[in-house]
C-alpha cells in the first residue's frame, strides 16, 4: 500500500470527544480517492459511486499526522475499485480501513463512460511513452 497523502489533525478537525471527527476523515478519503482515480483514468470527471463498510480501528488526536493509502483492486469497464487504509504516520497504528471504494468515470454529459484502463499506470511511464 502506498500512502500518498498526509493530513495534520488541527483543532477544527476535532469532534466533541477531542478526537478526529469521522466525517472530516471521510472527506479527506473521498478527495484522495477521487484524485487517485482522476490520475489513473486520465479524466477529471470522476465520481464516488460506493463505499463499503468503514472500519474505524482507532482515533487520531490533535497534532497527529495521518497518512491515507489507496490501492486499486479492480478496473471495471467504466469504474475503478480502490481499497483504503489510514494510519498514524508516527506510530503506524491503523486508524481506519475501507475495503471497497468504487469510483466511476464520466463523459461530458455526466454518464458512465468506458475508460479503457486495465492496470495501474504511473505518470512517469506516460511521459516516457510520448
Amino acid at each position: 500500500m502506498r500512502f500518498h497523502t498526509r493530513k495534520w489533525v488541527k483543532p477544527e478537525d476535532l469532534n466533541p470527544n477531542e478526537s478526529l471527527f469521522g466525517g472530516r476523515l471521510l472527506q479527506w478519503i473521498d478527495e484522495e480517492a477521487a484524485l487517485y482515480a482522476i490520475v489513473q483514468l486520465e479524466n477529471k470527471r470522476v465520481v464516488t459511486k460506493f463505499m463499503s463498510e468503514i472500519n474505524f480501528i482507532s482515533s487520531a488526536k490533535q497534532g497527529d499526522i495521518v497518512e491515507i493509502g489507496i490501492v486499486p483492486t479492480t478496473f471495471g469497464k467504466s469504474s475503478i475499485t480502490l481499497r483504503c487504509e489510514v494510519r498514524n504516520m508516527v506510530s503506524r497504528q491503523p486508524i481506519l480501513t475501507i475495503e471497497k471504494l468504487v469510483m466511476v468515470n464520466l463523459d461530458e454529459e455526466g454518464n458512465p463512460a468506458p475508460h479503457g484502463k486495465t492496470k495501474v499506470e504511473f505518470v512517469k511511464d506516460r511521459v516516457d511513452r510520448n
